[in-house]
Parts: structure tokens; sequence; C-alpha cells
């Protein structure tokens, strides 16, 4: 989790912390394969908004209060689910 934190927030002095102490701990392999699915979804992520794909409304429903709590509404990538499912959002 915090590699995950780490590669999502802006300070980069923590990422190189967090990716070293990986490394220390489960070795290099698992570094690249952190990254290869942080960096997989981001792409997934992205295609998606970028092709207008909203949310599925089972997992807004499931999400409201994380979301809600991490602001992610506010987000420019959410347009696109707002558009299909105001009510929800």
């Amino acid at each position: 989790m915090a590699f995950s934190d780490a590669v999502l927030g802006r300070d980069r002095e923590q990422l190189d912390h967090v990716r070293q102490a990986l490394h220390d701990s489960l070795g290099p392999r698992a570094v690249v394969a952190a990254a290869a699915i942080a960096a997989t979804f981001s792409k997934n992520d992205r295609a998606a908004n970028a092709c207008g794909i909203p949310s599925e409304l089972r997992m807004l429903r499931n999400s409201k209060d994380i979301r809600r709590a991490l602001g992610l509404n506010s987000f420019r990538s959410a347009a696109n689910t707002k558009k299909h499912y105001p009510d929800e959002m």
C-alpha cells in the first residue's frame, strides 16, 4: 500500500524511500511488478476516460463514501460518469 500511495502522491523523496523499502524487503522483481501494475492501471483508466466510458453504476453506489472522503468526484475524469449518472455523484 505504501508504494501505491507514493506512486499517486507528489513527494518524489517519499517514492524513492518506499521503492527502496520494497526492493529491500521483496527484491527488484517486486519493484518492477508493482510499477508495472500501477502503470497498467493508470493506462487502462486513462483509456477508458478518453473513450468516455463511465464507471459502472454498481461500483458508484458501493464507493460513494470513499469517493466523497477522497474528493474523487471533483477530478476532471469524473465528468464522463457524471454525464451518465448525475444523481450518483
